[in-house]
């Protein structure tokens, strides 16, 4: 190696150790099952930023696309599965509360129940109001959104907020999956998110 050589590789050591290193550390998600901790495959998305794009299915197999909803204001209720207690609750529950809001909301359920299980649910607890869609297919909408259960193939229960921007204003990951989300809270922010449409 030549005194020039040396000197360069000096030189890249020394520009090296005085750049700064940006490391960005993610954690997945740790909620419980049962009292049991599972972890989750993925990231949330963060809030104030613009929600991320999914794919999901409804009960005829058609693709449904977050963009579809462009210009509206968007309610997600994540349910692991409409067979159980708290799930069919959940979902009930917006159901519900749709009729205190205009056309310019929209409120999806999304699950990973086949749409034949999904379209029986909605017949049989006359859930009309509200859109009820499947992760079944792809998983797109879990990836995305970070509520992967991978050991049981089920979404994590949460609830995500967008604005009629485009933007995730609201979030709760629920930390226990067998416990219900804070209606009250998520049915307050929907409110507001709603009347603040620019």
């Amino acid at each position: 190696m030549t005194f020039q050589q040396s000197l360069l590789n000096i030189g890249l050591s020394l520009v090296l150790i005085a750049s700064p290193v940006f490391i960005h550390f993610t954690q997945a998600a740790e909620v419980t099952m049962g009292g049991d901790p599972v972890v989750l495959k993925g990231d949330l998305p963060a809030n104030n930023m613009p929600a991320p794009e999914f794919k999901v299915v409804d009960d005829k197999f058609n693709p449904v696309n977050l963009s579809d909803f462009k210009g509206k204001t968007v309610l997600i209720s994540a349910v692991p599965s409409l067979d159980t207690g708290v799930c069919a609750l959940q979902t009930k529950r917006f159901n519900s509360e749709f009729a205190n809001f205009d056309a310019d909301v929209v409120m999806l359920t999304i699950s990973t129940d086949l749409p034949f299980a999904q379209k029986r649910f909605c017949q049989t607890e006359s859930v009309d109001k509200i859109k009820v869609l499947s992760d079944s297919v792809w998983r797109n909408f879990a990836d995305q959104y970070g509520l992967l259960i991978e050991s049981r193939g089920l979404l994590a229960r949460a609830i995500f907020i967008i604005d009629a921007n485009g933007q995730l204003q609201y979030q709760e990951l629920v930390k226990e999956v067998g416990s219900h989300p804070d209606y009250n809270a998520a049915i307050a922010a929907l409110t507001k998110i709603a009347a603040a449409k620019s």
